[in-house]
């Protein structure tokens, strides 16, 4: 006995997705690509790594690693010297990937899914600046204090990869 319309499994399509706050509106899914990463100064007796603060919507500071769009033309290790150098005002070179990290999240009426390819840069020259408009504060701190005070968990997760690869070059 064939099934009719009436008795068939409910099908799910396009139009089942609904926002994530379930108005019924349909959000338009985006991927983006950023990068940065972990800068460290190894010049004194202990490492010191910058991070970057940005106030969010409830008014904390939020501290996470240095990170922006791969711009067009761009590698992934050429932006995150950019992105850092930008939003830290240190300049540094590459020594190692460290990971990706990717996460979702709703702005403008878009679904984003955003992959960001970090890397540990040694710093080369320039002085800590807060200057990016997109930035509210940005501090030297010690390696070993670097996780406690990062607010993802995901990028403590790198700062430990990267505390092992400086653990082993030195």
């Amino acid at each position: 006995m064939s099934q009719g319309p009436s008795d068939a499994a409910p099908r799910r399509g396009p139009k089942a997705a609904k926002s994530a706050r379930g108005r019924g509106r349909w959000l338009r899914r985006v991927d983006e690509y950023s990068a940065g990463g972990l800068i460290v100064d190894l010049d004194g007796d202990v490492p010191l790594g910058a991070l970057i603060g940005r106030t969010d919507k409830l008014g904390r500071l939020l501290w996470s690693l240095p990170k922006g769009h791969i711009e067009e033309g761009e590698t992934a290790e050429q932006a995150a010297v950019r992105e850092v150098a930008e939003e830290t005002g240190i300049t540094g070179e590459i020594l190692a990937e460290l990971g990706t990290i990717d996460f979702w999240f709703v702005a403008e009426g878009r679904r984003v899914h955003k992959t960001v390819r970090h890397y540990l840069l040694r710093a080369t020259g320039g002085e800590l600046s807060d200057a990016d408009i997109e930035v509210t504060a940005v501090a030297w701190v010690p390696l070993p204090d670097i996780q406690e005070q990062l607010a993802y968990p995901d990028e403590r997760g790198l700062v430990e990869t990267a505390g092992r690869l400086l653990a082993e070059t030195a």
